[in-house]
């Protein structure tokens, strides 16, 4: 055989199998047969707060999809998306609303706030609508953060004209933030420690996906670093003086995996080993790997946390080298912890639109991902709903996904998304009972946790 035929025959490699999902495509279709979500007995906000909310979503229409399009054009990433957060605050400018740019610790952060009846007032509710904007690297708004954007930006504008229009129509505060670094990065946790959340009653936004679904699976996600430190040695005249790193590398990788069969089924562990030697003549003496963490609860993160250092420390044991590990360089994004109370709301404002948000579920947990804003929903009351702009097997962090962030279906969907959260907003600030449910229900839950100090 040829070189060119041996090298060719090395590069080929075997098909991975669609088996899977289509096993999950049936099941999730069956399940959506079967399954609707019960929406919210609540009163909520007059219908005819909700009629003039519905014109002046489709008025703002035109210009929230020319930004969701700019944006797309111009793809930022984490903490640099300068000119992102620059055209938000020109377009609430241009409605009359300042907008502080470089809040709450980050230079890409956005802040503005309306005001309607009673918001002077220092309990007044306040509630607040987050936008995300960074993009992906080499793959630009793969995860649709440009119909974040507009979803959040048309929502806070919507119910700004109402409240300009009559005080009374927005019973309160409302705050728009413009949270940078989602991708990769935990933006959010560090607005949350200069305070951007204090004072909140409940922070609602919605994110792009290949269902309309009231709540779906988020993975808290933690980032582990583990260097090893031996000695060298002539790996042939005398490998018995050197201890090698690289064995311990191999050694945590193998147990990590070996650890995967003990572990529940949406707990993920991936690691990379990114460094282990130069040259196979010299035992190597550092190795590094670089780990992802993630679980569905902040307890069982915590709890798998422990586990995959302590496999750590003992390959270091095992191999006779020194180990030191890091934890979070970036701070860690724990669950989404659902407000229900808000949710049902959000679906009865889709079912207004046309649209049946599945509830939780029906899509399988195993297709989860991970947000900073789940540091967000275990401060203050939350909901994270995820709405339809592409095919359901079209996945996020792909270009394909950043494809479907500019078609018509991302059109509708921000005007659609846009009016579900100024909706919720706007069914809390006029229903007291509902805003009394939503309390109540972030309390049973658990209430506020200290999330800095919590993996401590």
């Amino acid at each position: 055989m040829s070189t060119e035929s041996t090298a060719s025959l090395g590069a080929q490699h075997s098909e991975v199998s669609t088996a899977y999902l289509t096993q999950l495509d049936e099941e999730r279709e069956a399940a959506m047969r079967s399954s609707s979500h019960p929406g919210s007995s609540f009163a909520g906000a007059a219908e005819a707060l909700h009629a003039q909310l519905e014109r002046q979503i489709t008025a703002d229409a035109g210009e929230m999809v020319e930004l969701m399009l700019d944006l797309a054009e111009h793809p930022e990433v984490a903490f640099e998306e300068h000119r992102s957060a620059r055209a938000i605050a020109d377009h609430l400018a241009a409605r009359g609303i300042e907008a502080q740019v470089g809040v709450h610790g980050l230079a890409t952060a956005v802040r503005a706030e309306i005001r309607g009846a009673g918001g002077e007032e220092p309990d007044a509710p306040t509630l607040a609508i987050l936008s995300e904007y960074d993009a992906l690297p080499g793959i630009g708004h793969g995860c649709g953060h440009n119909v974040i954007a507009v979803m959040g930006l048309g929502a806070f504008l919507a119910l700004a004209a109402l409240a300009e229009a009559d005080p009374s129509a927005v019973p309160g505060r409302v705050v728009f933030l413009g949270t940078p670094a989602e991708e990769g990065h935990t933006g959010k946790e560090y607005m949350a420690s200069e305070g951007a959340f204090e004072g909140l009653d409940a922070v609602v936004m919605a994110h792009p996906y290949g269902y309309d679904l009231a709540d779906q699976t988020w993975l808290g996600r933690r980032t582990l670093t583990v260097e090893y430190h031996g000695h060298t040695a002539h790996a042939s005249a005398q490998p018995y003086m050197g201890r090698n790193a690289l064995d311990a590398a191999s050694l945590m990788y193998q147990g990590v995996g070996l650890m995967r069969q003990q572990t529940p089924p949406t707990d993920r562990i991936h690691a990379v080993i990114r460094e282990g030697g130069e040259r196979a003549s010299v035992i190597p003496d550092h190795a590094r790997l670089d780990l992802y963490v993630r679980s569905q609860r902040p307890e069982t993160l915590r709890d798998l946390s422990q586990r995959v250092e302590d496999v750590a420390r003992g390959a270091a044991l095992m191999a006779g080298v020194g180990v030191c590990v890091r934890w979070d360089e970036h701070p860690p994004s724990l669950p989404v912890r659902t407000n229900e109370a808000l949710t049902g709301r959000w679906v009865q404002a889709q079912r207004r639109r046309g649209r049946d948000p599945l509830p939780h579920g029906v899509v399988s947990p195993s297709l989860a991902a991970s947000t900073d804003f789940g540091n967000v929903s275990y401060r203050v009351p939350g909901m994270h709903p995820v709405i339809r702009i592409a095919p359901s097997q079209t996945a996020l962090h792909t270009r394909e996904f950043a494809a479907c962030a500019v078609s018509d279906q991302a059109r509708a969907a921000a005007a659609d998304g846009a009016y579900g959260l100024a909706a919720t907003v706007l069914d809390v600030l006029h229903d007291p009972e509902l805003a009394r449910e939503v309390t109540e229900e972030f309390a049973a839950a658990g209430g506020a946790i200290d999330v800095p100090g919590f993996f401590d």
